[in-house]
Order: C-alpha cells, then structure tokens, then sequence
C-alpha cells in the first residue's frame, strides 16, 4: 500500500539512475491502479516537478493473474524486464529516457 504516491514517484525517479530493478508483486483484490501508474509501461513515469525517470526500472505484476497458473508462470513474469533494465542501465547510464 502506498501512502505518498508523489514522495514514491520521486523515490523511483531518483532510483532510475541507479543500477537497480524495482519489483512489486500486488496481492490480493486490492485497487493497484498506482502500482500500474508507477510501472511506467503507458508512459515515462515522471515526478511531480516533470523530471522524467532515467530508464523504466519498475515492474509491477498482479498475483491475482497468476493464481490459476502454472507455478513457473510467476516466477518467470516477475523478473522477465530485470535484464533490460540492466542493459539500459550500462548502455545509457543515467541519462535520459530509454
């Protein structure tokens, strides 16, 4: 749960020039709406000054999807974007959007 989504929108910014993959695994019914916001796939995620974040690091994958699946489903989904993160990490650095 998220309390200060603009103060985790500047967390996530300042984390994107870092070598670093953020992964939230939503569980349960709730409303995830932010989680989605902040995975960055509709849109570079920014923070509320407009600073764009460096590169994508955020992967969100909702469980619930996952509930009805094979075991390796989940484990595969969850860190399917770590390694372009890693390379966009190396091949840009912490310059600007990927």
């Amino acid at each position: 749960l998220i309390t200060d989504l603009d103060q985790t929108r500047q967390v996530n910014v300042n984390a994107s020039k870092l070598p670093m993959p953020i992964i939230i695994v939503g569980a349960g019914e709730a409303d995830f709406k932010a989680m989605e916001f902040l995975d960055g796939d509709s849109g570079v995620l920014q923070s509320m000054t407009g600073e764009p974040a460096a590169r994508d690091i955020v992967q969100f994958v909702p469980f619930r999807q996952f509930k009805n699946a094979p075991q390796e489903a989940l484990s595969q989904m969850v860190p399917a974007e770590v390694p372009k993160q890693l390379v966009s990490y190396f091949i840009n650095g912490s310059g600007g959007p990927c």
